[in-house]
């Protein structure tokens, strides 16, 4: 199971610039602020600006070095792929559309409260009749990582630029791709 942004894909989202956009400080989480805004002004405006900046990310987007070819190899395998990502829905087709990202089975936060809440690894696993358990989902952020261990699932940290700081919290860690093959239980 994959996030999408900065795993499979490289949207070029530089959330330094939404956050500036919104007048938010840096590193604010996004959904998490827009869903404290009071203001239901406020909350529309910011709204717009993030569905905007998510789908110009989508329509720039490039695969990520190795995620095409890994997801080609677990589809000749038949080994059960999905996306969970914070992306709203629309952003998120339009970039598997562009893409050809092989994947049939995508939850955004438009089907599940964000990650790091568990709830879309949970209608994943049911998806695909499956032991939460027995999941193992691939991000390169902290919520990737939080959201798996609190739906139960194993973590694997795709690790690049300053993201190894979150390495500590992830069951699993690979630098390429690829290497995620090797993790992939003997069927």
């Amino acid at each position: 199971m994959f996030d999408l942004d900065g795993t499979l894909v490289d949207s070029r989202l530089d959330f330094v610039v939404l956050c500036q956009r919104l007048g938010w400080p840096k590193g604010t989480p996004i959904l998490e602020q827009l869903h404290s805004l009071e203001c239901p002004q406020q909350q529309q405006q910011a709204q717009r600006i993030i569905e905007d900046f998510e789908l110009a990310g989508a329509k720039q987007a490039g695969w990520m070095p190795g995620a095409q070819q890994l997801l080609q190899q677990l589809a000749e395998l038949q080994f059960p792929r999905a996306i969970l990502t914070r992306n709203m829905r629309s952003a998120t087709t339009l970039c598997c559309q562009q893409l050809q990202i092989p994947i049939e089975l995508v939850v955004t936060r438009d089907d599940a409260p964000a990650k790091p809440k568990p709830d879309g690894l949970w209608q994943i696993a049911e998806a695909l009749q499956l032991p939460v358990a027995e999941l193992l989902y691939v991000g390169d952020y902290l919520f990737d990582l939080q959201t798996a261990a609190n739906a139960g699932a194993r973590s694997c940290l795709f690790r690049y630029g300053d993201n190894g700081r979150f390495a500590g919290q992830a069951d699993y860690v690979v630098d390429d791709l690829l290497q995620l093959l090797e993790l992939l239980p003997t069927r």
